[in-house]
């Protein structure tokens, strides 16, 4: 544990882990979150959608002594039997992933006959999926202790996509009290798996609409000073495809990348502004702030920093577009690797001491695999 690094994390503000929705690619954040554990960092808000709400539950539905177990229990039921070829070869892979989406996962998901009929079949809104999710609820239930998230030590908030009016939904520990339902419904993803239903309403996955759920942090009152954490197991830059393959897997990650740089850009520019306008109120002279209507316009200022480390997973080797379903024993391992290795050597880097204007009100830091990504290769 590195007392100095955390202490100077937490002056920084609260720490914020946000986790993008991938499937098998959240084993990537297990590697960050051992990473952050190891060097004395346990968050004080935990956000995700999908699998990263599944994981978002886990870490804050446990004390942090156990939290790496609970996070290795989960992966170790949900990973896909060692049957289907060689491990490491191409052909087993794509195997391994053929028997996943025929037969299912013990404890994630398993087949609904009833989908195979047809697909004018009548289900029901509940069941409207080629996959129950119920030994996902068994699993989960044995995992998470939800009366702790709702006595608040750790705050947790899970995006979940509103069926009938396609806007996305924040669920909030802080707000109301969260239960496995919340936590279903923002990985329930359409086709393969059904709605759930909460307070009335119909949710899916979280990822359909926002896959990378940073707006929580930005729109989140009162505002405050933050360290965040921003993990993306989709990769925003890659090389120009050249065969359908490539195509089909250059897309994915296009899709779940959410557009998460120009939400990025645009909130250092609303930031910026907030800054601008807290210095402009502060030269007033005293007795015009005090009149209501320029403090009413004063209140849009702010002061507050945030400094955004976005830890960004590269690809595999051999990785396909089937690269959300490999549960497999060695594609869990490396990305848990990955995830440790890259974050501890962001971590040890420590990229918020960077020099930056002090007019900013949101500093960005990427990196790649434990690299820094530079301004002209994130604009490429």
């Amino acid at each position: 544990m590195d007392c100095d690094l955390a202490r100077e994390m937490r002056d920084l503000g609260r720490t914020v882990l946000v986790l993008q929705g991938g499937g098998a690619l959240g084993a990537y954040q297990l590697g960050v979150y051992e990473a952050l554990h190891e060097a004395g960092v346990d968050p004080d808000w935990v956000i995700g959608t999908s699998i990263g709400a599944i994981n978002a539950a886990i870490i804050a539905g446990n004390a942090p002594a156990d939290r790496l177990d609970r996070l290795r229990a989960f992966w170790n039921r949900v990973e896909q039997a060692q049957l289907f070829g060689a491990p490491g070869s191409w052909w087993g892979l794509v195997a391994r992933n053929l028997a996943t989406m025929t037969l299912g996962l013990p404890a994630f998901f398993r087949p609904n006959p009833a989908a195979f009929a047809g697909p004018l079949t009548p289900l029901g809104p509940e069941a409207a999926g080629y996959y129950s999710t119920d030994p996902l609820r068994d699993t989960l239930a044995d995992l998470i202790d939800f009366d702790r998230i709702a006595a608040g030590e750790t705050r947790l908030t899970v995006g979940a996509s509103s069926v009938s009016d396609a806007r996305m939904r924040y669920f909030d520990s802080r707000d109301t009290r969260l239960t496995l339902d919340h936590v279903m419904a923002s990985g329930a993803l359409p086709p393969a798996f059904p709605a759930v239903r909460i307070d009335g309403a119909l949710y899916w996955d979280g990822g359909i609409v926002s896959n990378t759920p940073l707006e929580a942090v930005f729109d989140d009152l009162p505002r405050r000073d933050a360290l965040v954490f921003a993990v993306h197991i989709w990769n925003p830059h890659g090389p120009e495809p050249g065969s359908i393959w490539q195509v089909l897997n250059r897309l994915k990650d296009l899709q779940y990348s959410s557009r998460a740089e120009s939400h990025i850009q645009r909130q250092r520019q609303i930031h910026r502004l907030r800054h601008v306008v807290a210095e402009l109120a502060a030269r007033l002279p005293a007795e015009m702030r005090d009149r209501p209507e320029i403090a009413a316009l004063g209140a849009y200022g702010c002061l507050t920093r945030m400094h955004v480390v976005r830890l960004i997973a590269p690809a595999l080797e051999n990785e396909t577009h089937m690269k959300d379903i490999d549960f497999s024993p060695e594609g869990i391992r490396q990305r848990w690797d990955a995830g440790y290795r890259h974050t501890r050597a962001t971590l040890d880097r420590a990229p918020w001491r960077d020099p930056h204007d002090p007019e900013e009100g949101l500093i960005l830091h990427e990196a790649c695999g434990g690299e820094p990504v530079t301004t002209a290769a994130a604009a490429e």
